[in-house]
């Protein structure tokens, strides 16, 4: 059975930096590709961004490309993601999910850690 911990949000002022956590089980951790995405208040998921099963690739959404950075450490099938510059829009729920960006949104994903960014 799948399972994803996602843990690492909280409250952050604008410009601040936080780092998110995601611990996998149930599957092959290294043998899969994983992704970010986050859902807004009121909004849908937005894919954040994704990276290759051994870590050698990465990929991201245009507003989150320069500040955010996802790395991965197979031997503790650990997903993280780094986040910097952050600002009042970058405000929701963060997931970290199983595979690489989906059309149809259906991503298995865990429970979520919310990130507020806020004075």
């Amino acid at each position: 059975q799948v399972q994803l911990v996602e843990s690492g949000g909280g409250l952050v002022q604008p410009g601040g930096s936080l780092l998110l956590s995601c611990v996998a089980s149930g599957f092959t951790f290294n043998t899969f590709a994983m992704s970010w995405v986050r859902q807004a208040p009121g909004k849908g998921l937005d894919w954040v961004g994704v990276i290759a099963s051994d870590g050698s690739f990465t990929s991201y959404a245009d507003s989150m490309e320069g500040r955010f950075t996802i790395f991965r450490e197979n031997a503790k099938n650990t997903l993280y993601l780094q986040m910097n510059s952050l600002t009042p829009e970058d405000t929701a729920v963060y997931y970290c999910a199983l595979g690489g960006r989906r059309t149809d949104g259906a991503y298995t994903r865990g429970q979520g850690t919310q990130v507020t960014v806020s004075y």
